[in-house]
């Protein structure tokens, strides 16, 4: 049977394929309706090069191919990675015609280089680079897909490697073409807008162009951590700053991990998404949209803003003030006042004073150190952001519902506590405090009785808050802190893609998941830069089971993790033969219909029939980079994927507190949540 190569991109295949299959259609009409099927979908992330020499394209993938064969005698090394960014980066340039000018080769050529170098250097059990001043590239490897993952740094010229020091995480801006290979360049040859000081600087990557989202909100904590273990840092002297896209990142970043920053400064960017795109009402997106607004609109987060210093920063003049402003009425709505430095004059850009001057705030914060605090506010909207310092909320009545926890060690050894939209909380007691009791919600609770070693007190709400051991198991399935849901949620910690082992008798279903799986392995290495773990369901095995969120793609009839679905009364949300798709009341024919939904497995989750759920289309602005689908829901597959959408929402929901279906039916198109 003819075979595609495997080295050629998805967008290669495709075209070959429609070639290939128009030529067969002259013979086979069949053919012909199979290739007009296939969407064509146009990558905006990064988008497509220029055609360089085809002399130069031959020396690139020679020397390449030589470097990755060298490279292979080291890769076991605990610095492997930091040689394997520069293979990756140019292997990933040529893949995707990653070259935007003739001069982009002589990088290839630079990076090349400078991987030949390391590779040596480990080869001779050295690693200069690590102990080296100045520009410095580096790199780790991703718990969520085990790529290779970059980071600059810039190392203060007399620093003792033996001392701590501050470490300033500085977020890029957008670089639609700013992938691995000119993220290297860059920092290998350029310096950053932050004076370096006393203080090592990050440059995380954030997986290139995703608003420090999704698995480039994880990358941002995963080079962080590299750094701690590679280097002195004091951990409590770490600073977030960035600007446009990267003072985006800023926001959400220092309201979910407040807790773990001494100062935050975000610099233009955008802070939600509706007001930021002008949407009016009227042109909101579906209900369940809205409400996954609350993963990243940080006016929904600022209530943890309020534990740590924020000075904002905008140019007079830039249009993207509009995010300090949003941020200034949500710290009014909350008694608070947001610092805010202006550049006068200025539009996209700092100026050289109101840099200083935000400089000068940092350093006395610096200098300070993060400290606990007696009173802590904590806002969020799902478990994925759970802890603010000594606070943690366990459980919520309903995700995407404001909840909050006000929390305060009083002086007459009494920790008072109020809560919103909370079911099941802790609390790490402070060291200095001497605390006998807790009121929460008016309701008072000894502590005598409590292990003082402990100093963790676990609440719960049942008809009234009350004391808990949370050792003691419950098979109880309920939405908690690692199983949670949205879709979107499982692509931020390790997972693999599991594809069927056996076909669909339906065709045209079966195309939908050929299609549907090979975009997500296309996507994610295009604009997640990196590659999925991807194994048959027959070859799955049981330490998989124990270490990955599964995606599996196809149908009961196809692949052996989703052969429980068809299975009526076994305690699944959905019911799916060969005829019908039951969800709850709802029923949905299975020849022309696809479920795709998140559920626990155990202590991990299974996805069915979804990768990241925002797509092509969503690319034009980090703002809508957002999860578009909630815990589940069905497409009609007779409306072809495309640059939004991999098939029509017929219906779609979130699941319960408790993983079950709601009983009840909104349609998809309102953008109201009232049925």
């Amino acid at each position: 049977m003819f075979q595609f190569p495997a080295h050629l991109s998805f967008y290669s295949r495709k075209l070959m394929r429609y070639v290939f299959l128009t030529f067969i259609a002259s013979i086979s009409l069949h053919c012909a309706h199979s290739a007009a099927a296939d969407p064509n979908i146009e990558r905006r992330l990064p988008p497509p090069g220029i055609n360089i020499p085809a002399d130069q394209l031959s020396t690139l993938t020679t020397e390449l191919q030589l470097l990755k064969a060298d490279f292979a005698s080291v890769k076991s090394h605990e610095r492997d990675a930091d040689a394997a960014v520069f293979i990756k980066a140019v292997d990933y340039a040529l893949l995707h015609n990653e070259f935007y000018n003739a001069k982009d080769v002589q990088k290839a050529q630079r990076l090349l280089a400078a991987g030949k170098e390391r590779v040596a250097e480990l080869k001779e059990g050295r690693s200069p680079w690590a102990r080296q001043a100045g520009l410095v590239v580096r790199g780790y490897r991703s718990r969520i897909d085990d790529s290779v993952q970059p980071y600059g740094l810039e190392i203060p010229a007399n620093l003792d490697f033996r001392q701590r020091v501050p470490l300033v995480i500085w977020l890029h801006g957008r670089g639609d073409t700013a992938t691995d290979m000119h993220f290297i360049d860059q920092r290998l040859t350029k310096h950053g807008q932050i004076p370096v000081g006393d203080a090592i600087v990050l440059h995380p990557f954030g997986r290139q162009c995703v608003g420090y989202k999704s698995a480039g909100e994880i990358d941002v904590w995963e080079a962080a951590s590299d750094v701690l273990k590679n280097y002195q840092i004091d951990m409590n002297r770490i600073v977030l700053m960035g600007f446009s896209m990267g003072g985006a990142g800023a926001w959400h970043l220092g309201a979910h991990y407040a807790d773990s920053l001494v100062a935050i400064s975000p610099g233009a960017g955008f802070a939600e998404t509706a007001r930021y795109n002008n949407l009016a009402p009227d042109a909101y997106p579906p209900w369940y949209e809205q409400l996954l607004w609350g993963q990243y609109d940080v006016p929904d987060y600022v209530r943890n803003l309020l534990n740590v210093p924020v000075f904002a920063y905008s140019g007079e003049l830039d249009k993207q003030i509009q995010a300090a402003r949003v941020m200034e009425e949500a710290y009014r709505a909350n008694g608070s006042e947001l610092p805010h430095v202006i550049g006068p004059g200025m539009g996209h850009k700092y100026h050289p004073d109101s840099l200083k001057e935000l400089l000068r705030k940092i350093s006395t914060e610096i200098d300070t150190g993060l400290r606990t605090p007696k009173r802590v506010t904590f806002q969020t909207k799902t478990l994925r952001y759970n802890e603010m310092f000594w606070v943690q909320t366990r459980g919520l009545r309903e995700h995407w519902r404001d909840a909050r926890i006000d929390a305060e060690v009083l002086d007459k050894g009494l920790i008072q506590v109020t809560t919103k939209n909370i079911t099941e909380l802790r609390l790490t007691i402070p060291q200095d405090a001497s605390i006998q009791s807790i009121e929460i919600d008016g309701k008072t609770i000894s502590l005598r009785d409590v292990d003082s070693a402990d100093a963790v007190v676990d609440l719960k709400y049942g008809d009234e808050w009350q004391l808990f051991d949370p050792r003691q198991k419950s098979d109880e399935l309920k939405k908690r802190i690692g199983l949670h849901g949205p879709i979107d949620d499982a692509f931020m910690e390790p997972f693999m893609v599991v594809t069927p082992s056996g076909k669909s008798a339906n065709s045209e279903l079966q195309r939908w998941i050929d299609f549907e799986q090979q975009h997500f392995v296309d996507r994610w290495r295009a604009l997640m830069r990196g590659e999925l773990r991807i194994k048959r369901d027959i070859d799955v095995t049981e330490d998989d089971l124990l270490t990955y969120h599964l995606v599996a793609w196809g149908t009961p009839e196809t692949n052996l993790f989703l052969r429980d679905f068809a299975k009526p009364d076994v305690g699944n949300p959905m019911h799916w033969t060969d005829e019908t798709i039951h969800v709850g009341t709802q029923q949905f024919d299975a020849a022309n219909h696809v479920p795709v939904f998140i559920y626990p497995r155990g202590e991990r989750y299974l996805v069915v029939n979804s990768g990241l759920t925002f797509r092509e289309g969503h690319d034009r602005t980090n703002s809508l980079q957002n999860p578009k689908l909630p815990d589940w829901a069905v497409l009609d597959i007779r409306q072809p994927p495309n640059e939004f959408t991999a098939g029509k929402v017929v219906a779609a929901d979130f699941f319960d507190e408790s993983w079950q279906v709601k009983d009840r039916v909104i349609s998809p198109e309102s953008r109201s949540e009232t049925p």
